[in-house]
């Protein structure tokens, strides 16, 4: 029987991982809009990347216990995954070959204006982990750099454009920090990530608030180097010497990448742990009905300093009973069975109320 099922995980394991090209948002027009092989129930996802090294490890495990059923998801950034759940696909026809998609995902919950375009069939919005965006660096020899939040809210303005600036000094006092050119690395795309950290700069600096502004895409100011996903972002500073970027910590972690200390609001510094992400998220107010919470800077002497909600995006109705019961029961599994592995990956699992909430919005959906 083990041997069994192991041959089973196999075969979907390998199926997940052949219709995960889509991710790389590279054309999947070869076959992708059509049935996996064996008539298998194919269901379409895509957007944020700050999740995708968790929703690809859901898909496996959980594609491994549930055979008739395939589930695919790109990872094409935030702002292009809530654009595919308005049209129900991708306009342009560059993910999934255009097939239609069943599910969004991102980092910055749809707006009031977002939920208009959706119509009759309606959106819910359903947190299904939190992380910390945190700021990873390449600086050979320097493996514990500290950053006060005037340093950080300055290396992305612009304004500290050399790493033996007086400002990174005066937190590094034992470190011999080479006198090189700083370069920021940011994201092109439209991203949650993106929205994460300028909602904290915006919520931290009244400046950074009626300059560059929070959101999705900004025109970053200063000599930043702009690439695309989060991955693009670890991949550039790994190769970048003087180069410091801000992406979800997995991405980090997976590269071996060195992460700045960072100070929050109640001024003490606080490095990127699980403890330290579920305090900043354990500072969020009270969830309202639709479950778009932000903690752009948060409380408390123990709380990360940018962290952040992810959330799937899905109809409140779907006319196939077969489609929609199977995409409820991957979302419930992902919301109780799903945490722990996301905890042993690095994200921040969700709080008990937050599950609990979330399931009644999965339980609703017809």
């Amino acid at each position: 029987m083990q041997s069994l099922r192991r041959f089973v995980r196999t075969l979907v394991a390998a199926g997940a991982a052949a219709v995960l090209v889509a991710c790389s948002g590279g054309d999947s027009s070869d076959g992708e809009a059509q049935m996996a092989d064996g008539g298998d129930l194919v269901i379409r996802g895509a957007g944020a990347t700050f999740p995708k090294p968790l929703y690809d490890k859901w898909i496996d495990i959980y594609g491994a216990q549930t055979p008739g059923v395939a589930f695919q998801y790109a990872g094409v950034g935030s702002g292009k995954g809530i654009a595919m759940f308005l049209a129900g696909k991708d306009p342009a026809g560059e993910v999934f070959g255009g097939a239609e998609i069943d599910f969004g995902a991102s980092d910055a919950a749809m707006s009031d204006a977002d939920l208009d375009e959706v119509g009759e069939r309606g959106a819910v919005m359903v947190p299904m982990t939190g992380g910390m965006v945190v700021l990873a660096y390449n600086l050979p020899g320097v493996e514990d750099l500290t950053l006060s939040r005037e340093a950080i809210e300055g290396i992305f303005s612009g304004d500290i454009k050399n790493w033996r600036d007086e400002r990174i000094a005066a937190t590094n006092p034992d470190l011999d920090l080479p006198k090189r050119t700083i370069t920021p690395v940011v994201r092109r795309d439209s991203s949650g990530t993106t929205f994460i950290i300028t909602s904290h700069l915006a919520e931290a600096f009244p400046a950074w608030r009626d300059g560059p502004g929070a959101g999705k895409q900004i025109d970053w100011p200063g000599g930043s180097m702009a690439v695309n996903y989060n991955e693009g972002v670890a991949q550039r500073v790994k190769v970048t010497e003087g180069g410091i970027g801000y992406m979800e910590y997995q991405f980090a972690k997976r590269l071996g990448l060195p992460m700045a200390t960072l100070q929050n609001k109640a001024g003490d510094y606080v490095e990127p742990t699980a403890a330290a992400g579920s305090a900043g998220l354990g500072a969020a107010p009270e969830v309202p009905d639709d479950l778009r919470v932000f903690v752009p800077d948060p409380p408390g002497a123990e709380a990360y300093p940018i962290v952040g909600y992810t959330w799937l995006l899905l109809y409140q109705q779907y006319p196939d009973a077969e489609r929609r019961v199977a995409l409820k029961d991957a979302i419930l599994w992902g919301l109780t069975e799903g945490q722990p592995i996301a905890e042993e990956m690095g994200y921040i699992p969700l709080p008990g109320d937050m599950v609990r909430l979330a399931r009644a919005k999965v339980d609703a959906i017809q």
